[in-house]
């Protein structure tokens, strides 16, 4: 015999449990469409009572996990069925944090008599999809309700329910299994579709109230309309009624919920068959009650949704689905045009949010504390406390929480991205750079919301963030998400970064800046509206190779403290830059010149026709060993410095440049000389394959030029490796060569950049922007 699962609804009563045999027909079910791989499989078998499923998907080739919150039920399979390829696991599949299943991927989960018995069984369903491979199939198998005794009626589905049930999957077969309905769900993300519904003929406008609740897990309260589609509680405003009072009495008499806060978040217009329409957008921030059916006549039945899953919903009701991205920007994307006109009040805080994502946010804060990013208790208590996926809700929770990962939230036409929340590791460095304290005042230059939230968090009560960003939709979605979760003390402006932050500079200036996209130069606001004495961090681009470095304000100076090899999106404003190009080889090869003038590449295809010249320069590395500094040695000292970029497979053959890894490369007068590798030991971890720097080269200068700089790379090796990035300074454009330190100069559009090498680094003058100096002033420079 097999259990059931059987969850209590919330009422907390409890079922008398129903007991099934697995039939001959859901045997034959299970052979046909789940079948194993071939070379076995993994199976999540959800409320797995006394175990005679998880045991019969053992003998067609699984390895299970059989999870029930029930531990009776639990200790009678473990005994009946001691099977070591099924690992017994108890788990409330709906309100637990599903840690116990780790990152398990499954080719199968299966939900046999259960699903009737979830409460949010979208949710649940679409959490399971997630855990599926690539061509899994989660397999739902259920009595009918028309086949059911009224006693029984909680533990099987209707046709309405089916409905909501199986919406939002790419694939949906219906089988029959005796008695019983075999639902077969692949592909757990189908866009969300904005539906209409029918409007009534009439030549005023329609004028509605849509309410927005989330609950203490912070899920959004939906509910499956007769209609056939999602919506949010609402309806029609009545004569003279307050807008925020319609969404309040409408949320009651749909869901049985009764608000104890409610604010107006925007007003959408919009039209449906050639009515007007407005609908108030109103977010209830607290409540008490829980979901019932209330009306019947109109909605099936309400579950609570994680913003994330909002995109795979299936058809929505438009105007709802307007209403939710209107409280969480991006959370649908593809919605039809709406105008909407954000309200000026602002609401409190909504908290709310899973067990799983404060479980993740720990494991998130270890792992960087691990990393040795954070090592102050204040960086690490804001990483412990700021609910980073609140700023990112459309991700999935493991996406959000990922250590290492940036979280891509907008991107342009061409697909690249224009905003992202940074990887926390990142973002914990940055912070810690900056040495902030409480009652600061601070700056930040590209906007989204969690960041600026860190940094709130660490400069306390007393403290003040402004952050400012070119996009116009970026800074409604940081104004959404600071509202939803934030500290109250977050002034998100709109504008160009690379302006500082004009009209809210305070007295003195910013005690700290903080720069969270690629700059190819440094703003001279970012310096002059700093605080003497305070640090500025930004990720500059120094010849195309990207460093956040921390910065010290003294006078007109900045001083660099700090450096840390990075990414980040590029600058869209007046700041930014696109790089000087040279295609060669038919498209296939480019020479980018990231700094100073574009040098001659005339002569340079027909070089790359003759003989490849190749300079070894003994100088090794071991696997995942860092030349960092040797980027940006070679790129500050070289004459002629560029970078070679593979843009097409093809050119590999000819260059053996890998592609996305611009080569470090000198230019000559129709010749190129390039830094490559090769491997001289291989060995079975990355500290044991060794590998040599060569140099590569083309033309008749290629001999001098490889040379040269093999030179510098051994030079490197001899007196720079092991010893950091060099002292170095940023000067304000048209600085007097004698108001330089001695070292190379690097001369931006807005800045001068003095890198102090070891004194006996080679002083060559270059023509691509940069300049040995000693202190003195020199004549021969324009």
């Amino acid at each position: 015999m097999t259990l059931g699962q059987l969850n209590e609804p919330d009422t907390g009563t409890a079922h008398e449990a129903v007991f099934r045999d697995l039939g001959e027909a859901e045997r034959t079910l299970l052979a046909e469409h789940i079948p194993a791989p071939a070379a076995g499989g993994t199976a999540l078998d959800v409320g797995c009572g006394t175990g005679d499923l998880a045991a019969h998907l053992t003998t067609i080739g699984y390895r299970v996990d059989a999870v029930d919150r029930d531990a009776g039920a639990l200790d009678l399979a473990r005994t009946e069925h001691a099977d070591p390829a099924v690992r017994w696991l108890r788990l409330d599949i709906e309100r637990d944090d599903p840690a116990p299943l780790g990152n398990n991927r499954y080719d199968a989960v299966v939900l046999r008599l259960t699903a009737a018995l979830l409460n949010d069984r979208t949710r649940v369903l679409h959490a399971l999809g997630r855990r599926l491979r690539e061509g899994g199939t989660l397999l739902v198998i259920t009595p009918l309700a028309a086949h059911t005794p009224a006693e029984q009626r909680h533990t099987a589905l209707d046709e309405d329910e089916i409905a909501a049930l199986t919406c939002g999957w790419a694939s949906v077969q219906r089988i029959a299994a005796g008695d019983l309905a075999a639902l077969v769900l692949r592909g757990p993300c189908a866009d969300t579709v904005a539906t209409e519904r029918s409007v009534p003929a009439t030549g005023h406008a329609v004028a509605g109230s849509l309410a927005v609740v989330t609950d203490p897990n912070g899920r959004v309260l939906l509910g499956w309309s007769k209609r056939g589609m999602w919506e949010l509680a609402g309806g029609k405003i009545e004569g003279t009624e307050p807008l925020d009072a319609a969404g309040v009495r409408e949320l009651a008499e749909e869901t049985g919920l009764h608000a104890t806060g409610a604010s107006v978040v925007t007003i959408l217009t919009d039209a449906a068959q050639g009515v007007p329409r407005v609908t108030a957008v109103i977010r209830i921030t607290g409540y008490t009650g829980a979901p019932i059916t209330a009306e019947p006549a109109t909605f099936t039945r309400w579950e609570w949704h994680d913003p994330h899953g909002l995109g795979c919903l299936g058809p929505l009701f438009t105007p709802a689905a307007q209403a939710l991205d209107a409280v969480w920007p991006g959370i649908i994307p593809g919605l039809p045009p709406v105008n909407a006109y954000p309200h000026a009040v602002e609401h409190p805080v909504v908290p709310g949010e899973p067990a799983e994502a404060v479980r993740l946010r720990q494991e998130m804060t270890d792992a960087v504390i691990a990393g040795g990013w954070a090592p102050t208790l204040a960086v690490q208590d804001a990483l412990r406390t700021v609910p980073r996926h609140r700023f990112a809700p459309e991700r999935d929770l493991a996406d959000a929480y990922d250590d290492d990962l940036a979280v891509i939230t907008r991107r342009d036409e061409a697909g690249r991205a224009t905003s992202s929340v940074s990887a926390a590791w990142l973002q914990a460095d940055m912070l810690e750079s900056l040495h902030l304290q409480p009652g600061m005042t601070v700056f930040e230059a590209g906007s989204g919301g969690y960041n600026a939230e860190l940094i709130a968090h660490l400069t306390g009560p007393g403290g003040r963030v402004v952050t400012v960003d070119i996009d116009p939709y970026i800074i409604h979605r940081t104004r959404r998400f600071t509202a939803e979760a934030g500290s109250g003390r977050v002034l998100a402006v709109h504008g160009d970064g690379a302006l500082g932050a004009p009209g809210y500079v305070p007295p003195g200036g910013f005690d700290a800046s903080m720069i969270t996209h690629n700059v190819w130069d440094i703003a001279p606001a970012w310096r002059e509206q700093l605080a003497d004495g305070g640090h500025l961090v930004l990720p500059l681009e120094i010849h195309g190779y990207t460093r956040a470095i921390t910065f010290q304000r003294h006078g007109d100076v900045l001083h660099a403290r700090g450096w840390t090899y990075c990414g980040f999106v590029r600058d869209l404003g007046a700041n930014g830059r696109h790089a000087p190009v040279a295609d060669l080889a038919d498209g296939q090869l480019q020479v980018r010149f990231e700094d100073g003038a574009p040098g001659d590449a005339d002569g340079l295809d027909d070089a790359l026709r003759g003989e490849r010249l190749e300079v070894a320069t003994g100088v090794v590395m071991a696997g995942l060993e860092s030349f960092a500094t040797l980027q940006i040695y070679l790129a500050t000292t070289m004459p002629g410095f560029c970078r070679l970029a593979l843009t097409e497979q093809d050119g590999a053959s000819v260059t053996a440049v890998r592609h996305g890894n611009p080569a470090a490369a000198v230019l000559g007068e129709g010749s190129l000389a390039y830094l490559s590798h090769v491997l001289i030991q291989d060995g079975g971890t990355a500290e044991e394959r060794k590998a040599e720097f060569i140099i590569h080269a083309f033309g008749d200068q290629g001999p001098v030029l490889a040379e040269q700089m093999a030179d510098a790379v051994r030079f490197w090796d001899r007196r720079v490796r092991g010893n950091g990035y060099p002292p170095m300074t940023a000067h304000p454009a048209g600085t007097p060569d004698d108001e330089l330190a001695p070292g190379q100069v690097l001369d931006k559009q807005r800045s001068r950049l003095v890198f102090t090498w070891t004194p006996d680094a080679p002083q060559i003058h270059s023509g691509t922007g940069h300049t040995p100096h000693d202190g003195r002033a020199d004549d021969s420079r324009t």
